[in-house]
């Protein structure tokens, strides 16, 4: 048969598709070799009418295979010209270096992919049925080299480019050298046929950071990256938009972009070979990775960071944790990502929400200012505003306010939740009972909370020192005189959630344990948008002594610690007290405001007993509110609980709550308090109260 006969003629892709059209050629000279190698074995056959050749594999199967009309796949045609783009089998060869040896070795592993036929020609080379696959001495005899030589040979050594880049496996490795089967990836084969859908093996891994506009300037980085700069890290702080400025320089440099999710990998059962496998994703399509958070693995899972490190194409990563110079053998280009600022926050979620939503954003809302307490990265933005489309239609369609902060909230990490109890806010303004000058310094704080990226961003004005863009204020006064609610209030006003952390939780009586849970909350609370109360402050940021004994000496580094952790806090953070003067001066220093929640006065406890016994609960027409509000001096937070215990005498009672019920509540409110029950504050009421020991 000469070479021509039986050639297929080329389908319409193969004669459209140049590369298609340079691999299939490539195969055919690969064929006519096969071809040679078959009909010399035959010719050469001492005995070629042995019915047990190969396993049953007989000579006139083989000669079927070799004579059957039309059998042949592989248009015998000349390569590409050379004025046209380069193949992808020309570009593979570029980028993994590799020697003509090595691309025919490949195309002999690669064509039982192309052509189930050539399975049944190498196990009849192989003398063997069950060896379909190319041997390595096979291999080599059809490329005309010795399998003695050790030249070749080392073309398909564990460090030789064919295996090290994941171009090739050598299977049947307790064979001796030359009958180990060679096979080619089913990527890398899709890849050469044209198909550019990732490896499957990285479905789960991999990350859609795409660039954005309008977020820091991309060009420098750009410029180096192309310049061959291997390596860069990012860092950044909380709504920073490390991602998508390493996806536009990437782009800037000709590359296309390969995320990988760090958190993942971490709990990837073989990260190893999830590595190569992304490593040989970015060389087949010539990307660039881009790799966040570096924080899930810098600390359990260093030697991840030096596999991602020593990869031959160009790597960012992005993260919030200092460089550790062992991380890499080769220095990165260090950099520091900004945030998305408030001007670009509002554009980047309306272009998300529109791309999503059939229904166009109502001209009211402003999703600047809405979007202005949250510190969210790009691809939080693009999901908040998805979120906050889905809610939209859930209600109707029309969106709102509501929907923009609720989406944004969704954006928050889960971890705070293990270390502090989460309140969705449902309080507002009006429901706080406080002083006129208390309730402006609470308006000034939440302005702080709104404004700050703008003020101690833009504007510069907090500069150096390692200070953070957090807001810190300090709540002091009696239990129950509206801080916790205030606190509350200011996160509805914000749209944001309350953490509540109790300080005296915190505390470890074992060296060092209290700085690391502190650190646990504070690191979790770098992941969410959300106002963080600790309450009980004076636990932890008393007054430091002297050092008399280790105690002495522990306790005021726990003290230090914090005060330098608030500091570089990035959010909005309350602290809530009984005893201010208990309090360190050098923290109370740091604070952005400190204020005072007094004791009500009778005009505010009347609005108080009015709105805790709310509009619906029945009321007797004997209660005397004005006589209750001026006789017991107590705090929004006593009174709340007087009115739910007179609100079940009252359904125990089957009537409306009376001043007998209230009366009676009272006097459980002062046993709880050890207050004793004077007879000066009750007055008329004295006789409606259950005589007893503290009733004098």
């Amino acid at each position: 048969m000469t070479p021509q006969e039986g050639t297929a003629p080329m389908t319409g892709r193969e004669a459209a598709d140049p590369n298609l059209r340079h691999l299939l050629a490539r195969a055919a000279a690969v064929e006519q070799r096969i071809r040679h190698a078959v009909e010399l074995r035959r010719s050469t056959d001492p005995d070629p009418d042995d019915d047990f050749r190969g396993l049953y594999l007989t000579d006139e199967s083989i000669t079927r295979l070799l004579d059957e009309e039309g059998a042949r796949v592989f248009p015998a045609v000349p390569p590409l010209d050379g004025g046209g783009a380069a193949s992808r089998l020309d570009a593979l060869a570029r980028e993994f270096a590799l020697s003509p040896l090595d691309t025919e070795i490949l195309l002999i592993a690669l064509v039982p992919d192309l052509d189930d036929r050539f399975e049944a020609f190498y196990a009849y080379l192989n003398d063997d049925v069950t060896r379909r696959r190319p041997s390595i001495g096979l291999a080599l005899g059809l490329c005309g080299a010795a399998p003695s030589d050790p030249g070749a040979r080392a073309r398909l050594a564990a460090g030789a480019p064919l295996r090290s880049g994941g171009l090739l496996l050598v299977e049947d490795l307790d064979r001796p050298f030359l009958s180990r089967a060679l096979r080619v990836p089913d990527r890398v084969a899709a890849h050469l046929l044209g198909d550019d859908t990732p490896d499957p093996r990285l479905a789960e891994l991999l990350a859609p950071w795409q660039a954005v506009r309008g977020v820091g300037d991309p060009v420098p980085l750009a410029g180096v990256l192309a310049d061959g700069v291997p390596l860069a890290y990012l860092s950044e702080d909380q709504g920073g938009a490390g991602t998508a400025l390493a996806a536009s320089a990437l782009s800037l440099a000709g590359r296309e972009v390969l995320g990988l999710d760090l958190a993942r990998l971490a709990e990837d059962p073989a990260p190893a070979d999830a590595v190569r496998a992304l490593v040989r994703e970015a060389r087949l399509t010539g990307a660039g990775l881009v790799c966040a958070p570096l924080d899930a693995v810098s600390r359990e899972r260093p030697q991840l960071l030096r596999l991602l490190t020593a990869t031959p194409v160009p790597t960012v990563l992005v993260g919030r944790a200092p460089w550790d110079a062992s991380w890499s053998s080769v220095p990165p280009l260090l950099l520091h990502a900004p945030r998305v600022e408030p001007g670009a926050r509002g554009e980047l979620w309306t272009e998300a929400y529109e791309s999503w939503s059939p229904s166009p954003l109502p001209p009211a809302l402003a999703p600047d200012d809405l979007l202005a307490p949250f510190l969210l990265t790009p691809e939080q933005l693009t999901a908040a505003a998805r979120s906050a489309a889905q809610t939209a239609r859930l209600a109707g369609g029309e969106l709102r306010a509501d929907h923009v902060r609720r989406g944004a909230r969704a954006q928050n990490a889960a971890g705070l939740d293990r270390l502090a109890r989460r309140i969705e806010p449902t309080v507002t303004w009006d429901d706080l009972v406080l002083p006129p000058d208390t309730h402006t310094q609470l308006r000034e704080l939440t302005a702080r909370a709104r404004h700050r990226d703008r003020v101690l961003g833009e504007w510069g004005m907090r500069p150096g020192g390692g200070r953070g863009r957090g807001v810190s204020a300090l709540f002091a006064g009696d239990s129950g005189t509206g801080k916790t609610m205030s606190a509350e209030v200011i996160a509805a006003d914000l749209g944001l959630d309350l953490y509540t952390v109790d300080l005296a939780t915190v505390i470890d009586k074992y060296v060092g344990e209290t700085e690391k849970n502190l650190e646990r909350i504070f690191t979790e609370a770098a992941g969410v948008n959300g106002v963080l109360l600790f309450d009980e402050a004076d636990a932890i940021f008393g007054k430091r002594s002297d050092v008399k004994d280790a105690h002495d000496r522990y306790a005021n580094v726990e003290s230090a610690y914090l005060l330098q952790r608030m500091e570089s806090f990035d959010g909005l953070a309350i602290l809530a007290t009984n005893l201010r003067a208990n309090l360190d001066d050098a923290f109370t220093r740091r604070l952005d405001l400190v204020i005072d929640f007094p004791v009500p006065d009778p005009t505010q406890r009347l609005l108080l007993w009015n709105r805790c016994l709310g509009p619906t609960l029945p009321r007797g027409t004997d209660l005397d509110l004005p006589f209750c509000a001026e006789n017991f001096e107590l705090a929004g937070g006593n009174i709340r609980s007087i009115a739910v215990t007179a609100a079940y005498l009252a359904a125990e009672a089957g009537g409306a709550v009376t001043m007998e019920t209230v009366i009676h509540a009272i006097q459980r409110e002062y046993q709880k308090l050890g207050r004793l029950t004077l007879a000066s504050e009750f007055g008329p009421y004295l006789g409606l109260l259950d005589q007893g020991p503290s009733c004098t």
